[in-house]
């Protein structure tokens, strides 16, 4: 009895000690912790939090722990921001497969899924679910519902961060989307037509899709995807597209939600279909989580995302264009053009050299490149291997900025959450030495705006500094919440500092 008693005493101050560690953790360090050590920490001070330890063609366990941390996202537009009741592009471009939308005079309603990925109330959806969107409304698998605002997005990955104000919600394990292997089993879970934690299976088809349909414009019905695949990079490519082809069953609706694997891990967020109908004919498009997290650490971190890039513009080889370009390989990147001081130039790659590898991995199409790179920050080096007169050589490139900021922007109504999307912009606090050249106490950079917020319409841009919301301090994104819900006489006032220095104070009507 001593034995036993003695055991159960260790069990039970080994597992005070490791939620007092969570605890302490969690408090002192949550701000600055990347998505993956706070899972770390949650499911080591959470040894009971359901994981799936089957990897057999059960899926009850893995359906049991993914589907808890799959919500219901309904949104709300104006009619200004809907394009005034009809439809609008993306469903003229999709036939409403990025999620049900109804249309009554007045404001519109759309819906779509997202996945929590951490116990505080963050998750992980897509761009096209929560662009321009008034209101954002969460329901969880146990019928909670929340508000809640847009911390940042990427249009680039079609990707967007939300949080709702919440704590000891479940979550997604993250897992490794480099691990999965086409013939996989996986299951999607998400909302489709409305109908709330569906689950479905189906096998992983292909990797590192490249479909056209971020950043292009082709509403041809002949298409499925509603977009032409281009062959040519233009610009910076800074679109960025690698998807996990699947045939699990995804619908309008499904959005946003979960692509797991038979773990229970989180291998994708689900963001497409190519359907000539606009519902399932067999093909989904997820996009990897390990290009998710990068994605996601940034926009947390930073308010926006710090993406690097390589500098080229190239087209992907085929026989045909091979042959057009008088090249005897078929795969790889044919170089088309340097970016004058990019990183590739400044590592040695001339025009009409053809990309063969990155990181010792062959490339066939554009995808290959890209979302290596999309993985990665100004400054980090990437070893791209080209083929040149017959030879292959090795090159150290080391990534630039974006010359050009993306930009990519939201939108209005009464909660705090609800005021803060109305804002339309991203922040992050500012570090002591930016204080220091400012010559400011406290303050939050505007990291990001987008299309149709108040600071677009003020013409309030990146990289402004604010000091004080309806003269409240600001000194963290916290304190614009507390902020933004205390109107002084309908407006809210918002006071700064410029990138050169100058001061400025707008007002903005509350409603």
């Amino acid at each position: 009895m001593k034995k036993i008693g003695l055991t159960l005493l260790t069990a039970f101050v080994g597992g005070a000690m490791a939620l007092g560690v969570y605890k302490v953790i969690e408090n002192k360090y949550s701000d600055n912790m990347s998505f993956e050590d706070k899972q770390k920490v949650y499911f080591t001070s959470n040894p009971s939090a359901p994981v799936s330890s089957t990897g057999d063609l059960d899926f009850t366990q893995a359906a049991a722990v993914a589907t808890p941390a799959v919500v219901y996202i309904r949104t709300t537009y104006s009619s200004k921001a809907s394009g005034g009741g009809g439809q609008d592009q993306l469903e003229q471009m999709f036939g409403d497969m990025f999620g049900q939308r109804a249309r009554p005079q007045g404001p519109q309603m759309a819906s779509g899924s997202g996945v929590i990925i951490s116990p505080d109330g963050y998750i992980v959806t897509n761009n096209h679910v929560v662009e321009k969107a008034d209101k954002i409304t969460v329901a969880t698998n146990d019928h909670h519902t929340y508000s809640a605002k847009v911390i940042g997005t990427d249009p680039s990955t079609d990707l967007a961060l939300i949080k709702v104000s919440a704590t000891n919600l479940p979550i997604v394990k993250l897992g490794n989307s480099d691990e999965a292997k086409v013939g996989e089993w996986v299951l999607a879970v998400g909302n489709p037509f409305n109908l709330t934690s569906t689950v479905t299976a189906g096998i992983i088809s292909a990797k590192g899709r490249n479909i056209g349909i971020i950043g292009s414009e082709d509403n041809s019905d002949e298409n499925p995807f509603g977009r032409t695949r281009q062959q040519t990079a233009p610009k910076l490519n800074k679109a960025i597209e690698s998807f996990i082809q699947t045939d699990a069953a995804i619908n309008p609706g499904n959005s946003g939600g979960a692509l797991v694997n038979t773990r229970g891990e989180l291998i994708g967020i689900n963001a497409a279909i190519a359907s000539h109908t606009g519902s399932y004919e067999g093909y989904g498009f997820a996009i990897p989580v390990n290009l998710a997290k990068k994605v996601l650490n940034d926009i947390k971190k930073f308010g926006t995302v710090k993406r690097g890039f390589v500098g080229v513009t190239f087209t992907e080889l085929n026989p045909d264009v091979a042959q057009k370009l008088d090249v005897t390989t078929t795969n790889g990147l044919y170089v088309n053009d340097l970016v004058p001081g990019g990183g590739a130039e400044q590592a040695g790659l001339r025009k009409g050299d053809i990309i063969v590898k990155v990181e010792g991995n062959p490339v066939y199409e554009s995808s290959d490149l890209q979302e290596r790179v999309g993985r990665l920050q100004p400054g980090d080096k990437i070893n791209v291997t080209v083929l040149r007169d017959g030879k292959d050589k090795d090159f150290a490139v080391t990534l630039k900025g974006d010359a050009v900021a993306p930009s990519n922007r939201t939108a209005a109504s009464k909660s705090a959450e609800e005021l803060f999307n109305k804002l339309g912009a991203s922040f992050h606090a500012l570090t002591p030495a930016e204080k220091a050249k400012l010559h400011v106490n406290g303050g939050v950079l505007v990291t990001q705006v987008r299309e149709g917020g108040l600071f677009d319409a003020a013409e309030i841009p990146e990289g402004v500094v604010i000091t004080s919301i309806n003269k409240i301090a600001i000194s963290n994104i916290d304190d614009i919440d507390r902020a933004i819900v205390k109107p002084i006489q309908g407006n809210i006032i918002i006071a700064g500092i410029y990138p050169d220095g100058s001061h400025f104070s707008s007002a903005f009507p509350a409603q």
